[in-house]
């Protein structure tokens, strides 16, 4: 099932099958969670919403979603994984639909929350499912293709959010984004559960099963650490960029709502499907050459990202800033295969969703928990334009991050006279 090479052999067999169906659920999961950014400005003005409540929706959304993450992660490391993930694409879904409904600040804000019980279980479990399906010599084209539908989910949250909106109105668009969910709940559930660690040969010493224990080795574990560190100040940057950008291109540069919109949605799906897929590959193909491959691609693409975000926030010529976004973008989407390959390589088989679980809880609480509305108070404070700025700042700290965590592993590993393709516990 996984020893095939090439790219097509990814979708042969139930590992294949999986993909697909995980991917196409990933794509709806981030048009659900990213469509209110679409909606930021018609909220505004029919809520009567400030920047700091709006920052508030995403906030919201994201505490609840990495408090719910540990819950499920104990309970796929222990339980059957596909009908968690069904239950969880069904509670989220519901929630949007259920945010067109809102008739003010605290019924949105109860509702976006609630996605995030739903988005907790698909999040937690879907990497280490994929990571029993497919071995260590196909995970990073596997996570390319899963995280690709990143990209293409978040454009369409844009887009599909920006055109309904701009015709039927905001409701009707939370109502639309959040239908499929019943159909993508079947599909999860007809997913075999593979054996924990079916993909790789097994992990000699697993140590207690205890959720407490496990938590510990996890916070002892260096390069999980590292990994970690490096994608919480990643998700501030991306996550306060990713729900501001249609309202700084609106406010800032004067492009019009229903364009800014559809202009950004179309950035990241070009960027985010190119990148994502480039950077898993050559993840892929580096490994054979360098152990900490994951690391060096995730920690290089983010650091030549920060003064090109930079430049986005600071030029004003539309040629400038776009074909600046459009390069950062390209380079931040690069590492989505690889880091999440990476945590995923350095933690046993049988804790692989308690792994996903601490460090989504991580990511948020330190990430896009405090971003989007820590941008939003600054903009009441200041401008939308300045209060930005944070972001370049933070995305040069997560890849400063990650190139010395892969300098770190490859030392480490040159000192144990262990070869690129050796196997290593956490």
């Amino acid at each position: 099932m996984h020893s095939t090479p090439g790219a097509a052999r990814l979708f042969h067999g139930p590992g294949g099958r999986a993909l697909l169906v995980l991917t196409f659920i990933n794509l709806f999961n981030y048009l659900d969670r990213f469509v209110v950014s679409a909606l930021v400005e018609s909220l505004r003005a029919d809520l009567w919403l400030t920047d700091t409540r709006l920052g508030w929706l995403m906030t919201s959304f994201t505490i609840v979603y990495a408090l719910a993450s540990p819950v499920f992660g104990a309970l796929g490391d222990r339980r059957s994984r596909p009908p968690l993930v069904a239950l969880g694409v069904l509670l989220w879904s519901g929630a949007t639909m259920l945010s067109g409904a809102a008739r003010g600040f605290y019924t949105l804000l109860l509702a976006r929350a609630a996605v995030g019980v739903g988005e907790a279980a698909y999040g937690t479990l879907s990497p280490g499912l994929l990571a029993d399906y497919f071995g260590k010599d196909r995970r990073g084209r596997a996570y390319a293709t899963f995280f690709a539908a990143i990209p293409i989910g978040s454009a369409l949250g844009y887009i599909v959010g920006g055109l309904v909106e701009h015709r039927f109105g905001w409701r009707t668009a939370f109502v639309i984004s959040g239908a499929p969910g019943v159909l993508l709940a079947y599909w999860c559930l007809r997913l075999p559960d593979p054996p924990r660690g079916a993909s790789e040969r097994p992990w000699l010493e697993l140590g207690k099963r205890g959720l407490a224990a496990t938590y510990r080795r996890l916070l002892a574990n260096r390069p999980y650490v590292l990994a970690v560190a490096g994608y919480a100040a990643y998700t501030f940057a991306v996550g306060g960029m990713a729900f501001w950008m249609p309202a700084f291109l609106e406010r800032s540069r004067g492009v019009p709502r229903a364009i800014a919109t559809v202009q950004f949605g179309a950035v990241v799906v070009m960027t985010g499907f190119a990148g994502t897929f480039a950077g898993g590959f050559f993840a892929d193909w580096l490994r054979r050459r360098r152990r900490e491959a994951d690391l060096w691609v995730s920690g290089i693409a983010t650091l030549l990202a920060a003064p090109l975000s930079l430049a986005v926030f600071l030029t004003w010529r539309p040629g400038l800033y776009l074909s600046a976004l459009i390069a950062a973008q390209l380079l931040l989407f690069a590492s989505s295969g690889p880091i999440n390959a990476a945590l995923m390589n350095v933690v046993p088989p049988a804790e692989r969703a308690t792994a996903a679980a601490l460090s989504i809880l991580a990511i948020h609480v330190f990430g896009d928990l405090p971003s989007p509305t820590l941008i939003g108070v600054l903009s009441d404070h200041s401008s939308l334009g300045r209060a930005v700025l944070i972001v370049p700042a933070a995305i040069l700290i997560s890849g400063a991050i990650w190139t010395w965590a892969a300098w770190r592993g490859e030392r480490a590993a040159a000192l144990a006279g262990a070869g690129p393709g050796d196997d290593r516990a956490a």
